[in-house]
């Protein structure tokens, strides 16, 4: 049996503060027109917000991408955050409550994670950083 999804796709791209908010409420939109609770709108726009501001911090410029689609045999509200950065040199420090490379308090990408049912990166030293978490839609929206 063969499940089609649609997937449409919102891009934001980061590059200043103010893009974080923008990206912060496509995600928070997105969720309520899902029939997430307002609890989890609200995890969902926080874990964009970190990441967002990862973008920001560390890389300058990057794209939150906000879609639909299948993960793990489930329809997912999916977060893609993707920049040309400096990458990740350590992926599981990175992942530790209170490690930071920067001035911030290392709470982003382990609070992000927290925050939603799953959260995956792809990055490396040089050649940027891609971030995919997910919520599970919920059941019947």
């Amino acid at each position: 049996m063969v499940v089609a999804v649609a997937v449409e796709q919102v891009a934001i791209a980061v590059k200043v503060s103010g893009d974080i908010v923008i990206a912060r409420q496509a995600g928070h939109e997105l969720a309520a027109d899902l029939g997430f609770t307002l609890t989890d709108r609200t995890m969902i726009s926080t874990a964009i917000s970190e990441i967002a501001r990862n973008i920001t911090s560390y890389a300058g410029s990057g794209e939150i991408r906000l879609l639909v689609d299948l993960r793990e045999g489930r329809r997912a509200l999916v977060v893609q955050a993707e920049d040309q950065g400096p990458g990740i040199r350590d992926i599981p420090r990175a992942l530790e409550d209170g490690y930071s490379t920067g001035r911030g308090l290392g709470l982003g990408l382990p609070g992000a994670r927290r925050l939603m049912d799953r959260l995956t990166i792809d990055s490396a030293p040089g050649r940027g950083t891609l971030i995919e978490m997910w919520k599970w839609v919920p059941d019947g929206a």
